[in-house]
């Protein structure tokens, strides 16, 4: 089925937006990033609307949808409250004051969230329902599942709830970020006095119960709900509601300016645990007076509080979508061996030797190509150095065990632990003490930035002295996203790019002031300077009569000095393509200020995480122009507040890699939303295309089949057929 708004409920519309009519130097000419990431955030609600994408990763990114909100919250909201708290009033370089952007905030998550239900209740469960999986209430269920509910319950959560009364002689409990609760208004028999209690529901064992043998589940919170009793023997239970705090997660600091990483750390976890409340949700038809009393002890406004028509916990779906059952999943995609890695066995660094290296995460494998190639490092007798940085890793992380295998064999081994990695930060902590603890030299980080980059260094001694090997990539070394994490990767030996990363390296370690750099492009000293370079180059050959191109891939799009200088090339008559999953800060297609601009989104069943750069140089064949990778989006803080670094790519081979993926997302009619002026966006159709059309297939699909295609060939060529 080709037409994705079947049977779906419509898109709720987008707040109001700036005027059109903008001059190059009207603050309106670039977007609000908080109201643009809620339309990112409303294209993934669109991935669990569409009937083409598998029911159970429906449901996935329907939780997907809400853990995204829930990070938006924690970042973003409590930001603008500290704005208005402190009197910004008008615009300076916004379109928007706080207060007007807090307003559109809270009417797009409103409009959302009614969708979401929507999607939830009417359109994904009822279709599970012929496939056996089904989301129970409570008042849907037999005696006998209830009695089987109230089992589980008395031995596996009663002992563990502590039901916590707020009275004269006990204060208002803490409520944690992101716990769901239950507010129970109660009285004693006979009595008029109405009491509050509160219950926490716990997340663990499990967030939903499934019946014994089915596929049948129900909340946790629905159990707990209604086994009160228990938990309140001899008290009438009134009213019970079910809520769900948000806490501020942007702690303000004095100063970054501070002597130990470390101990700063640690104590802004401490703070954000018992930071402010940003966001109340509640169940619907909420009683007034729990309402009103949990407003009063969390201190919270009216806006705060947003009623749910759903789950109070979206993130429990997962649970459901966790389900094998492999036709309501997407098909199963096997990461393949990249060209000259195919022999596990294979000695990397002479692969490495005979030519650089692309890897294409997770159509080609992470584990056949970045793992082996730290692994083989702490293994191999000739390796007599290692450097990494590392800015989030997964929870069994095996370079962390590369690593100190590496140290405890004699190797030296540094590692930059980004300690303010934001909400890895207690498990960066953990990872750094057992790095140190087994001789590895760890730095946390250069004061006043943090460090972003994905790269790492391998020296080896080998016949005629030392030679070293690198790994620059666009994502991060974290085996987990890295099989659903879309990112590119260079292995390469060339000199000038591992000298850079030994100087780059000694900058973040220690006390390096390093500036110039023979090949890498790295932030925050030169790398925005250089890009900007390379858009006026491109400015330059249009306003000359010449060929003057542009395709960036990115996360988000932010930094107004590169929008700017966008703007200007386009006025030019550089043809702009930039392919932004996220929020985009731009306006394209605006007659005198953008009208050579076009901006699409990719999002679907791979998270595009990857940040790929082409300039065309004015030259005739794409792959004569600039390419690059690297850590780094187009934002102010990742240009001027990071170390990050990006790598240009150099062989030809490898170049043809990179324009076919750049292709694919400029050709895609199936996963790709087209930005409209207005910072709106509007999904292309691809109903006029026959099914196996690249274009309809997608950028997913179409990447997946092209590496194993390519494969193939090798094997078929490498048995001389």
């Amino acid at each position: 089925m080709n037409d994705p708004a079947a049977s779906i409920p419509a898109a709720p519309a987008a707040p109001p937006r700036s005027p059109l009519n903008v001059e190059a130097n009207d603050p309106a000419r670039f977007l609000n990033r908080d109201i643009e990431w809620l339309e990112f955030n409303a294209r993934v609600l669109d991935i669990a609307a569409d009937v083409r994408t598998p029911l159970l990763e429906r449901l996935r990114f329907l939780a997907i949808y809400s853990a995204n909100l829930d990070e938006f919250f924690m970042k973003r909201v409590g930001v603008l409250k500290r704005q208005i708290e402190a009197g910004v009033s008008g615009p300076v370089v916004e379109a928007l004051t706080p207060q007007q952007q807090l307003d559109g905030i809270r009417a797009r998550v409103a409009t959302l969230g009614h969708r979401q239900a929507i999607v939830f209740r009417d359109r994904v469960m009822p279709a599970l329902e012929p496939q056996g999986i089904r989301m129970l209430r409570w008042e849907q269920l037999t005696e006998s599942r209830r009695a089987e509910a109230e089992a589980w319950f008395r031995s596996n959560l009663f002992p563990i709830l502590t039901p916590l009364a707020v009275d004269p002689g006990h204060r208002f409990p803490f409520i944690s970020n992101m716990s769901v609760s239950l507010g129970v208004m109660l009285r004693r028999p006979g009595e008029s006095e109405q009491l509050f209690a509160r219950v926490k529901v716990p997340d663990i064992p499990t967030r939903l119960y499934r019946f014994g043998g089915t596929s049948e589940f129900i909340p946790v919170q629905e159990i707990v709900e209604h086994n009160l009793d228990d938990l309140f023997p001899g008290m009438e239970i009134l009213k019970v509601l079910p809520f769900r705090v948000t806490r501020n997660a942007e702690i303000e600091r004095d100063s970054e300016d501070t002597e130990d990483l470390l101990e700063a750390t640690q104590h802004l976890l401490k703070e954000r645990r018992f930071a402010r409340v940003v966001r109340l949700e509640i169940a619907s038809g909420a009683n007034p007076r729990i309402l009103k009393f949990l407003m009063e002890e969390l201190q919270v406004d009216e806006d705060d509080v947003y009623e749910s028509e759903g789950l109070i916990d979206y993130g429990s779906l997962n649970e459901v979508a966790d389900l094998d059952v492999p036709d309501l999943h997407w098909p199963r995609l096997a990461a393949l061996a990249p060209a000259g890695l195919e022999d596990e066995h294979a000695d990397i660094f002479a692969a490495i030797r005979a030519g650089d290296i692309l890897v294409h995460h997770p159509y080609e494998s992470f584990e056949r190509s970045v793992e082996k190639f730290i692994e083989d490092a702490a293994a191999d007798p000739k390796v007599v150095c290692i450097k990494q940085s590392l800015y989030r890793t997964s929870g069994d992380s095996p370079f962390i065990s590369s690593l100190i295998r590496a140290a405890e064999s004699g190797k030296q081994v540094a590692v930059l632990v980004e300690l303010r990695a934001r909400f890895d930060e207690a498990r960066n902590i953990l990872w750094a003490r057992k790095l140190e603890d087994a001789g590895v030299h760890v730095a946390y980080g250069v004061v006043g930035y943090k460090t972003h980059t994905k790269t790492a260094l391998v020296v080896r001694q080998e016949q005629g002295g030392l030679r070293a090997y690198a790994h620059v990539g666009t994502g991060n070394y974290n085996s987990r996203t890295a099989r659903i994490y879309e990112d590119v990767g260079l292995l390469t030996a060339d000199p000038a790019i591992t000298e850079d990363l030994v100087n780059l390296f000694n900058y973040m370690t220690g006390r390096s002031r390093q500036r110039e750099y023979r090949k890498l492009l790295v932030a925050p000293v030169a790398m925005k300077r250089r890009f900007i370079e390379l858009i006026e180059r491109e400015t330059q050959i249009a306003a000359a009569g010449g060929r003057g191109r542009i395709i960036a891939k990115m996360n988000q799009l932010e930094d107004r000095g590169v929008m700017d200088a966008l703007y200007r090339a386009s006025e030019a008559g550089v043809s702009i393509d930039l392919v932004v999953r996220g929020f985009c800060c731009l306006r394209p297609s605006m007659p005198g200020l953008s009208g050579n601009i076009r901006i699409r989104s990719i999002v679907g069943r791979f998270l595009e995480h990857s940040r790929i750069f082409w300039f065309g140089a004015g030259k005739e064949d794409p792959l004569d122009g600039d390419f690059f990778i690297g850590s780094a989006d187009w934002m102010y803080r990742n240009l001027q507040t990071r170390v990050e670094a990006a790598t240009p790519i150099e062989s030809r081979e490898l170049r043809r890699d990179l324009w076919e993926v750049l292709q694919a997302c400029l050709e895609d009619r199936r996963s790709a939303w087209q930005m409209q002026a207005d910072g709106t966006y509007r999904q292309l159709d691809s109903s006029d295309l026959a099914a196996d059309d690249p274009r309809a297939i997608g950028t997913h699909a179409r990447l997946a089949e092209h590496y194993a295609q390519r494969a193939a060939a090798r094997a078929q060529a490498s048995r001389g057929g």
